[in-house]
C-alpha cells in the first residue's frame, strides 16, 4: 500500500496542470513586452552569446504559446492588442505619419476591465498617439508612465515626438523625463531599470490592498538607439563585439536583470498564486548580422530567416511565455495559432467581464479553452499580415498585393508568389507555390476579402500633420508653470 501510494503521489506532481474553469478568476496580470527583442534573443532558444538566466527559469516554469504572432512592427502590434482586431482596423497602418494614432472610436481592454475594479497600469512605451485624446490615461490606464513617440528621444514631422530633454541627450536612455499621470517627471538611471521600478512600485502598492491589476511593462530597450549602460555592454565589447551589438545585447541582458527583480519581488510578496505573468515581443528580431573582431558574422535568429518589418515568418512570430503558478502548466508547450488579437477576449474572460456591446468588432478569441485543456478543439482559421508604410497620401490599394502574407495552421502565403508549408518548413526554406494552385488561390480569396473588408477603417490615412508636437508643448507649459519635479522611486 505505501508503494502504491507514493506512485500515486508521484503522478499527481508530474501531471499537467490545467485549471477547469479561468473565466472569472479574476487574477493581477502582468505583461512584459520589450521592443525589438525576438526568438533569436533569448539563450533558452538558442542563443549561446546571450545571457538571461532569469527568462530562462522562466521559460522551464511556463506554458509556452509556441505558434503566437504580433505585427511585423511595433504601434501596430501594440493597436492589435489593445484593439482585439488587426491594427489597420484601428487605423494604424505606419509608426508615424499620425498613422501610429489609435482610431478613437476603439474601446480598448484596458477600458474594459478598468471598469470592473481592476487598476491598470503602463509603463514604458505607449505609442499610439502622443495627442492628449489618444493619451492612455484617455484610453483606459488608471496609472501612467511613459516617454513619447515610439522611442525615447525621437521626433517626427507631426505629432509624433518625445520631450525635448530626451531628444538634446547624447545618452538618451538614462536620466530621462517621463510622463507619470498628468506630470512630467524627472528620473535618474537607466530607462529600462526605471521602468521596471516604476511598475514594481504599482504591483507591490495593489497587493497591498488586495486591488486586481493589469501591469502593462513595455520597455523601449531593445530597440535602437543601441545604449547600454557601460557595466552590461564591457563583456560583449572585450570578446570582440562590434558598438552596435554590445550596446543591443547589453539592453537585452539588462531587461533580463529586470526581469530577474520582478521574480524576486513576486516571491518575497508572495504573489505568484493569484497573479499571471507573460512575457512576449512586440515584432521579430531586429538585426541578424554584426561584426566581431572585424569579421561580419551572422547572430542567431532561432532559424527564422527574417525579422522585424517583414511578413515572413521571423517577422511576427515571437516568444509568449505564460505562468500561473499552480494553475497553469509548468514547462509545456501549446501549439495552437495565436495571436496578439487573442489578448483582449482572454483577458476580459479572465476578468470576468462582459465586451460591451456597440464597440469595434473583434477579430480575436479568448485563448481560456487552451489554457483550460490539453485537447481542446481549436479550428483552423487566417491571420493577416501587412507592413503598411506606404508613402503619406498614397492610396492604400496601391500597396495591396506589396509585403504582405496570410497564414493559416499549415500555410503561409507571402506576397501572392510564395507559399510554405509551415507545418514541415517552419523556416521557409522552400516556396511550394507552383505545387499547391488551389492553396494559394483559397488563401488571396479570404486576403482580397479581408482587405476589401478593412480599407474602409483605415481612418488615418487624410490626417493633415499636426502643427505642434503635443509633448513638447505640453513640457514647455509645465517648465514655465511649476517646473520639473523628480520622480520619487518607490520603496520596494
Amino acid at each position: 500500500m505505501k508503494r502504491i501510494s507514493l506512485i500515486l503521489l508521484v503522478l499527481v506532481v508530474v501531471a499537467p496542470v490545467f485549471a477547469n474553469d479561468l473565466k472569472g478568476s479574476r487574477p493581477n496580470i502582468i505583461f512584459v513586452m520589450p521592443d525589438d527583442q525576438g526568438m533569436g534573443d533569448l539563450s533558452c532558444l538558442g542563443n549561446e552569446v546571450l545571457r538571461t538566466p532569469n527568462l530562462d527559469k522562466f521559460y522551464g516554469l511556463s506554458t509556452r504559446f509556441t505558434e503566437f504572432h504580433v505585427s511585423p512592427t511595433c504601434a501596430p502590434t501594440r493597436a492589435a492588442l489593445m484593439s482585439g482586431r488587426h491594427e489597420f482596423r484601428n487605423g494604424v497602418t505606419h509608426t508615424i505619419k499620425e498613422r501610429e494614432r489609435m482610431a478613437l472610436s476603439t474601446t480598448t481592454f484596458a477600458e474594459v476591465i478598468a471598469d470592473s475594479g481592476y487598476r491598470t497600469g503602463i509603463f514604458g512605451k505607449w505609442h499610439l498617439g502622443d495627442e492628449d485624446e489618444y493619451q492612455p490615461y484617455n484610453r483606459g490606464f488608471t496609472d501612467v508612465f511613459i516617454h513619447g513617440a515610439g522611442g525615447i528621444g525621437q521626433k517626427f514631422t507631426g505629432s509624433c515626438a518625445d520631450f525635448p530633454p530626451n531628444q538634446q541627450k547624447e545618452g538618451k536612455y538614462f536620466d530621462n523625463v517621463i510622463l507619470e499621470n498628468d506630470t512630467i517627471v524627472q528620473t535618474k538611471g537607466f530607462c529600462t531599470d526605471v521602468f521596471f521600478e516604476a511598475a514594481l512600485g504599482f504591483i507591490k502598492e495593489n497587493h497591498e490592498s488586495g486591488t486586481p491589476y493589469f501591469a502593462f511593462i513595455t520597455p523601449n530597450a531593445p530597440h535602437g538607439p543601441m545604449i547600454a549602460p557601460e557595466g552590461y555592454k564591457k563583456r560583449f565589447l572585450d570578446d570582440g563585439w562590434d558598438e552596435n551589438t554590445a550596446g543591443r545585447y547589453g539592453m537585452i541582458e539588462n531587461i533580463d536583470d529586470n526581469f530577474g527583480l520582478l521574480m524576486e519581488k513576486l516571491d518575497e510578496w508572495g504573489a505568484w498564486d493569484d497573479t499571471l505573468v507573460i512575457f512576449t515581443t512586440d515584432n521579430g528580431q531586429a538585426g541578424k548580422s554584426a561584426r566581431k573582431n572585424g569579421e561580419r558574422v551572422t547572430l542567431h535568429t532561432a532559424g527564422f530567416r527574417s525579422g522585424k518589418g517583414s511578413v515572413h515568418e521571423g517577422g511576427a512570430h515571437v516568444p509568449s511565455f505564460w505562468r500561473w503558478k499552480g494553475v497553469l502548466e509548468e514547462g509545456g508547450d501549446i501549439n495552437a495559432l495565436t495571436a496578439h488579437i487573442d489578448i483582449y477576449k482572454t483577458f476580459c474572460d479572465l476578468a470576468g467581464v462582459e465586451i460591451p456591446d456597440g464597440i469595434q468588432k473583434i477579430d480575436g478569441r479568448t485563448m481560456l479553452p487552451l489554457l483550460e485543456s490539453a485537447d481542446v478543439d481549436w479550428a483552423d482559421r487566417h491571420l493577416f499580415f501587412h507592413k503598411g508604410r506606404w508613402e503619406k497620401g498614397e492610396d492604400p490599394n496601391l500597396s495591396r498585393h506589396k509585403n504582405y502574407a496570410v497564414r493559416n495552421t499549415r500555410w503561409r502565403l507571402v506576397n501572392g508568389d510564395e507559399l510554405y508549408d509551415i507545418s514541415k518548413d517552419p523556416y521557409e526554406s522552400t516556396n511550394v507555390v507552383d505545387q499547391n494552385p488551389e492553396v494559394v488561390a483559397e488563401l488571396k480569396k479570404v486576403y482580397d476579402q479581408w482587405w476589401e473588408e478593412t480599407v474602409p477603417l483605415m481612418v488615418n490615412e487624410d490626417a493633415d500633420y499636426a502643427e505642434e508636437h503635443p509633448q513638447g508643448a505640453r513640457y514647455e507649459k509645465q517648465l514655465a508653470e511649476k517646473g520639473i519635479p523628480d520622480w520619487k522611486t518607490p520603496e520596494l
